[in-house]
C-alpha cells in the first residue's frame, strides 16, 4: 500500500489501537484519557513502520514520545516489504547532562531482546525516585507557569510573580516559572513545539499537573496546546476565573461568575474535546461531533440568557437600594485599589466589622457597605470594592458591570496601595486606567499606603497632603486618614 502503519499497545500486550498513516507518516489518535499520574508514564507504547533508510527516529517522533509521556516510541525499518533495523526510543530520569531520551538500535526485530515489562517499570521508578525529595503540600493541582511575550525579563518576572499568586489564591503549588521571549506568537500553539517539549519534560520530572500561560489562548491554541502535551492547560483567564468562582458567596456573585465563565467557554467550543474535557470536565472521551458541539453551544446561550435575565432584576433591586441611600444624604466613600492591598482589612479597621480578610488575591468579591462615624459627628457610608488588577478578563468585568456602577455614587476613593510591593507603582497605574476607562478619574481620592508595618522606618516616605501612611492592622496612621477624610468629604461632597 505504500502507508505507514502502526500499533498504540499497552504494558499488557494488548493492541488499544491500529493506525493507517500516509507514505510519510502516521497520527497518533487522542490518548489523553489512558493512565495520567505523578512520575507515571501513559502506559502506551507506539510502534510504526519508517520507509526511509536509515531515518530512524525522527524529531516528529521524539516531541510525540515526550509531549504524550508515551513508555516508548519504536520505529521499524521496511525496504521491499521487509522488516530492517529497529529504533527503539524512551524517555529518561533526570540525569546530569540533562538528557531527555535514549535511543537504542537494533538490526532486525527479531534481535530485540530487551525485557519490556521490567524495563519500563525500573524506568518509571527512577522516575518517581526523582520526585521522592519533592515536598508534597496539600494543593490540588501542581503547575508550571509559562510567560511568552516581547516584554524585557523585569516584566515577564514581574507578571509570573502575579501569576503564582494568582495561583496559590486557587490552591495551585508552583512548581516552575518559565519564560521565553517570542517575536511573535505561533498562531497554532503560541509556542514552538520544542519549548512545548521541555516544558512537558520538566512536568514529568517534578510531578506537574497542569501548565498555566500567563497569555490568554485562543480557542485553536488552546486545543491544539492540550491534544499536545499530557496535562491539564490553561489560561491566566481561566485561573482568575476559577479564583471568581470558589470566593462567590452571594447570589449575585455566584451569577456575574457563571456568566464571565460561560462567555468565555462559548467561542472556545470548536473541534475535538480533549481541552474542552479540561475546561468542562468532560464532554465526551473523543471529541463531540459538530450535532453535539452544536447542542452545546445552544445550551450555553441559553444560559447566558437565563443569567442576565436573573442578573438584570437583582441590578433592579440594587438600584434601589442605592436609590433610598442617596434619600437618606449619606455621603458614600468607596474603597478601591489593586487585589490584596487590604481594603478589607481596612473596612474592618475603620467601622469594627468582620468582613472576610485574607492575603490572597481576591479574597474579597461581594461588595460590603458599612456606617463609619468620622470626626465631628459625621456619619458616612463606606464601601469595599473588587480589586482590580492588571488585564482585567473583559468577561469579568462585563459581568460585574452592575457591581462596579456602585463605584459612580462615590463622592470620594480611598485608593489603598501595598506599600511593600515591589511594583506599587505599575498596580497604581492599572487602577487609574480602569477608573478612566469608567469615566471616574475626575472624582476625588485620596492615595493610602497600606501595610507600613512591614516596612523599615528609613523605607517610608516623609508626610504628603494628598497621601497618607498606615498599617490596618497595627491602628498605625489610622487616626491621620480619619481626620483627612472628615476634611476632604465636604469639599468632595459638593462636586
Amino acid at each position: 500500500m505504500a502507508r505507514q502503519v502502526g500499533v498504540i499497545v499497552n504494558r499488557k500486550g494488548i493492541i488499544r489501537h491500529v493506525i493507517l498513516g500516509d507514505h510519510h507518516g502516521i497520527l497518533i489518535p487522542d490518548i489523553s484519557f489512558y493512565r495520567r499520574g505523578l512520575g507515571r508514564l501513559k502506559g502506551l507504547r507506539c510502534i510504526h513502520t519508517h520507509f526511509n533508510r536509515n531515518e530512524g527516529i525522527n524529531t516528529e517522533d521524539l516531541s510525540d514520545l515526550a509531549l504524550l509521556r508515551l513508555d516508548a516510541m519504536v520505529a521499524i525499518e521496511v525496504k521491499d516489504n521487509l522488516p530492517g533495523q529497529v529504533y527503539f526510543a524512551h524517555l529518561l530520569p533526570p540525569n546530569p547532562e540533562n538528557r531527555h531520551w535514549k535511543i537504542l538500535t537494533f538490526r532486525h526485530p527479531s534481535a530485540v531482546d530487551l525485557p519490556f515489562g521490567d524495563f519500563i517499570q525500573e524506568l518509571e521508578t527512577e522516575i518517581q525516585k526523582s520526585q521522592d525529595g519533592l515536598a508534597i503540600k496539600e494543593t490540588e493541582e501542581r503547575a508550571i507557569l509559562v510567560h511568552a511575550s516581547q516584554h524585557p525579563r523585569f516584566e515577564a518576572e514581574r507578571s509570573l510573580v502575579e501569576l503564582a499568586e494568582l495561583a496559590r489564591s486557587s490552591n495551585v503549588e508552583v512548581l516552575e516559572r518559565i519564560w521565553q521571549r517570542v517575536p511573535h506568537y505561533n498562531p497554532a500553539h503560541l509556542l514552538g513545539k520544542g519549548k512545548l517539549r521541555e516544558i512537558l519534560m520538566k512536568g514529568l520530572y517534578l510531578g506537574a499537573t497542569m501548565v498555566i500561560f500567563d497569555q490568554d489562548l485562543g480557542a485553536v491554541q488552546l486545543n491544539n496546546i492540550a491534544r499536545m502535551v499530557d496535562l491539564k492547560v490553561i489560561d491566566r483567564t481561566q485561573l482568575i476565573l476559577d479564583i471568581f468562582a470558589r470566593r462567590a458567596q452571594s447570589k449575585e456573585g455566584k451569577i456575574q461568575v457563571e456568566l464571565a465563565q460561560l462567555r468565555y467557554l462559548l467561542p472556545r467550543l470548536i473541534g475535538r474535546g480533549t481541552a474542552m474535557s479540561r475546561l468542562m470536565g468532560g464532554i465526551g472521551g473523543r471529541g463531540p461531533g459538530e450535532t453535539k458541539l452544536e447542542e452545546d453551544r445552544r445550551r450555553v446561550k441559553q444560559r447566558i440568557s437565563s443569567l442576565e435575565r436573573e442578573l438584570k432584576g437583582l441590578s433592579k433591586g440594587r438600584r434601589e437600594r442605592r436609590k433610598h441611600r442617596a434619600k437618606e444624604g449619606l455621603p458614600v466613600i468607596s474603597i478601591i485599589g489593586y487585589t490584596n492591598a487590604g481594603k478589607s482589612t481596612l473596612l474592618n479597621r475603620l467601622t469594627g466589622s468582620k468582613v472576610f480578610a485574607e492575603n490572597r488575591l481576591f479574597a474579597t468579591l461581594d461588595p460590603t457597605t458599612r456606617q463609619l462615624d468620622l470626626p465631628g459627628a459625621k456619619k458616612v457610608l463606606l464601601a469595599d470594592t473588587v480589586g482590580f488588577i492588571r488585564h482585567m478578563p473583559k468577561d469579568l468585568r462585563v459581568a460585574f458591570k452592575a457591581t462596579m456602577e456602585e463605584l459612580e455614587d462615590a463622592h470620594l476613593f480611598l485608593h489603598v496601595v501595598d506599600a511593600t510591593s515591589p511594583y506599587r507603582k505599575g498596580e497604581i497605574t492599572a487602577v487609574e486606567q480602569i477608573l478612566k476607562e469608567m469615566n471616574l478619574l475626575t472624582t476625588p481620592r485620596i492615595l493610602v499606603y497600606n501595610k507600613i508595618d512591614l516596612l523599615a522606618e528609613d523605607k517610608i516616605p516623609a508626610s504628603n497632603p494628598e497621601e497618607v501612611y498606615i498599617s490596618a492592622v497595627t491602628k498605625e496612621g489610622i487616626n491621620r486618614l480619619t481626620e483627612m477624610l472628615a476634611e476632604r468629604l465636604p469639599l468632595a461632597h459638593t462636586l
